[in-house]
Parts: structure tokens; sequence; C-alpha cells
């Protein structure tokens, strides 16, 4: 079971997108089943594949989030009805992923995660390891896609120390550059510390308007760097405002009437099953 990361050291550059799109494009492309886990606690994954009044209804039933797995403690659940209330925790192979629809589950996202961060604990990098573990001898994934925050803490350090390999979104501009090499020294620190090597399947470029120089600029800065050569996708996420529009009403690049679009994602898609051996 193949657990991929997508990660970037900064926000903005269409992590959430290319995770989600990616996850949908396996399920209804190519009929795989696939979990993805919303690691950022401003739980944006979740807002893409839950409409707010489903995800108050799912919580009010007892619905587990990634929360239940960090924390051992009850969690609030947050009720428009009958106000906060306590789950009980749950061991870890009873924590139930939501299912979106079939193929597509999720372990959603929940704000509590910033009190845990806080609070700070000791063992918890390895928690999302051991949930994975310990559900996946009942639920057979073909892949799991973590969405990580963009930046460094418990959280990305658990979805590393989690994951086999790891897909980097970078957006055409300076920044995003930088941000990758910032990474890469958080993925090493990790290596080294954990012993838990790594491999970076490759970088998608998003955001993308083909005819621009910032464009063409990144992508000759990724060919011609001595890490980043060979690992950039030639399939690219384009600009489009269509894009993030729809995902405010759960509706994904598959959705829309845009050819170019999902052709970009479904080449992106065939890339990644290349260069994860499938």
């Amino acid at each position: 079971m193949p657990v991929i990361s997508v990660v970037n050291m900064k926000g903005g550059v269409a992590k959430t997108t290319l995770a989600v799109n990616l996850a949908d494009a396996l399920v209804r492309r190519e009929q795989y089943r696939v979990l993805v886990v919303d690691l950022d606690p401003q739980f944006n994954a979740t807002q893409c594949l839950v409409s707010a009044d489903d995800y108050v209804r799912r919580r009010q039933q007892k619905g587990h989030t990634i929360v239940n797995i960090f924390d051992d403690r009850p969690p609030t659940t947050i009720s428009l009805i009958s106000g906060p209330s306590a789950n009980a925790p749950a061991p870890l192979n009873q924590i139930s992923p939501w299912v979106i629809k079939a193929g597509l589950e999720l372990v959603p996202g929940d704000l509590e995660l910033y009190r845990l961060e806080v609070g700070g604990g000791s063992g918890r990098e390895q928690r999302l390891k051991r949930y994975l573990e310990a559900i996946e001898a009942v639920d057979n994934y073909d892949f799991v896609i973590i969405d990580t925050p963009p930046t460094p803490s418990h959280w990305m350090m658990s979805a590393l120390l989690t994951s086999s390999a790891y897909i980097v979104p970078v957006k055409p501009d300076p920044l995003s550059r930088t941000g990758i090499d910032l990474l890469r020294g958080v993925v090493e620190r990790c290596s080294a510390n954990y012993g838990h090597p790594i491999d970076c399947i490759g970088v998608v470029l998003t955001m993308v308007e083909t005819n621009t120089i910032v464009f063409k600029d990144t992508r000759d800065f990724l060919d011609n760097n001595d890490v980043w050569a060979g690992k950039r996708f030639q399939n690219a996420l384009p600009k489009r405002t269509a894009i993030a529009s729809a995902q405010a009403n759960q509706g994904l690049i598959l959705d829309l009437q845009d050819d170019a679009a999902k052709r970009s994602l479904v080449g992106i898609t065939q890339e990644f099953l290349e260069k994860v051996g499938e």
C-alpha cells in the first residue's frame, strides 16, 4: 500500500488541489481504491470533499477525524443542535474513515489539531503510521495520499515518517523554488534522525501559465538543478479560476467543462502511476 505525501514548505502552491484531484483521478479513471488523509490543521482537503453541512452532520453522528488518531483524550464534537460534546477515545483499528464515494475515503481534518500542536506530546509522530498499519488488514487501499501542512510541525514529520514517497507541487515563482530546497532539508533530517528513507516521486508544476517567463524560468531551474533534475512531471496543472470555484462546492477537475485541465490531470495521474511502478 503506497503512502504518498503531497508536501511543500510554502502555502498557495495548489498542494491540496493536487492531492484531492490526483486521488479522484486514481478512483474515477483507474478504478483504484484510495484513502485521503487530511493532516493540515486548516483541513482544506476535507472542505474540497465534504460540504460544511455534511461535515457537521457526520461529526454529530460521532464520526472520527484526524484528531482521534493523534489524541487519546476525548476531542470535542461540534454540534449546532446540542452544543459541544465528547467522543470516547477509540482504539486505532476502530477509527473509521469517511466514505466519500465508491473507492474514495477520507480521514477528515479537524481544527482541534491546533490544540494538539500547542500542547505538544511525545510519540505522536508515529501514530499515523501505526493507524495505517492497524487498518491495513481491514481496509485494503491501493494508495494513501496525505495532504500536509505547509510548515514544519509534528504533522509534517508524521506524514513523512508514514510515507514511502512524496510529491512536491511547485508554483512557478522564486519563493516556491525556495520552498522545495527547504523541504529537502526537512526530508534529509527525517531520514537521518529516524532512519526512514523516503523517495521523491517528482515535482509537479501547478497554477501554470505556459506562455510566461516565470514558468520557463522555473522549468529550467528544475531541469538543470543537481537535486531536482529529472524529477519534473512533464504534465502540469494549469492556472484556472474555475478549479478554485468548483472546489468551494466540492467540485473537482474531472467535473469541469475544461478538456485541457482534465487532460493535464490525467497526464499527471499516468506519470504518477509510472513513477510508483503501477
